[in-house]
């Protein structure tokens, strides 16, 4: 039994260091009704189908009331409808700019392929959007062997299992404990989980920890020390089996988990599940 395939996420993973992407459209819509977000409340239903994502912000507690406070009722499902129609033309007037993969990815897909694994990836992009990011990702060099989308699963995204499953359906992949999943939010690791396959957790460059290029690289040693152990345990707590630091990191965590394997261990066998 050894690992055959790695599914990877998109935005914060293999492209859109630090996801800002959505970020900033969130961000800009919610202004525009009078309501702004802090950057922690925007990222933390990060990997989520779009809408879903929306849904969830305007769930927030704090977002809720200033929501009732503005406009005298509840937020409902039209608010919700009309929220998304101004993100998502907005995300793809700027998506084509965020295709640009990050760090080591190119390198260490190549290297994984030669390995023989295959590569499939998930979002929380509707096909109208990825097609705007593969393509782009495309021209750089990286395009994996499959991805899927929420909308190709009856919009049921993250935390549900079966982007994944699609994938491994279309990838040939026979069991779920023979897959990792790479991603670089906590609906990544939900999503692992659900579908019983490794899951993986990235630092740099990821929603988790935020920050741009330049800003990581500005960090005093000790900084980066306190930043990785501090996005690491949020992962762990969500279930992920392991954290890498960048996507180099990635075939070493692979070969561990090859070695679990030959011992018999499971994913879902997971203490945090």
């Amino acid at each position: 039994m050894r690992i055959e395939g790695v599914i990877l996420d998109w935005a914060g993973t293999t492209v859109d260091y630090g996801c800002f992407a959505p970020v900033q459209v969130f961000i800009h819509i919610f202004e525009e009704i009078g309501i702004p977000l802090t950057m922690e409340e925007v990222r933390a239903p990060m990997g989520q189908l779009k809408r879903d994502h929306i849904q969830s912000l305007l769930q927030m507690p704090r977002i809720e009331a200033a929501f009732q406070k503005k406009f005298g009722r509840s937020y409902t499902e039209t608010d919700i409808d009309e929220l998304h129609e101004r993100f998502e033309p907005r995300l793809m007037a700027i998506l084509s700019e965020f295709g640009k993969p990050n760090p080591y990815v190119l390198e260490t897909i190549e290297l994984l392929r030669q390995q023989g694994l295959k590569i499939g990836a998930t979002t929380g992009y509707t096909t109208t959007m990825l097609s705007i990011v593969a393509k782009a990702a495309k021209e750089y060099g990286y395009e994996p062997d499959h991805w899927v989308t929420p909308d190709l699963v009856m919009d049921k995204g993250r935390p549900y299992p079966y982007m994944i499953y699609e994938n491994m359906k279309q990838l040939g992949l026979r069991h779920h404990a023979q897959v990792v999943k790479v991603g670089d939010t906590i609906s990544d690791m939900q999503e692992a989980n659900s579908a019983g396959v490794w899951a993986i957790g990235i630092v740099k460059g990821s929603s988790m920890l935020g920050l741009t290029e330049a800003e990581v690289q500005q960090l005093s040693p000790e900084e980066e020390r306190q930043i990785i152990a501090d996005v690491s345990k949020r992962y762990m707590e969500a279930g992920a089996h392991a954290v890498i630091e960048d996507m180099a990191g990635l075939p070493a965590v692979i070969e561990q988990i090859n070695e679990r394997l030959m011992n018999k261990e499971l994913p879902y066998g997971h203490p945090h599940q």
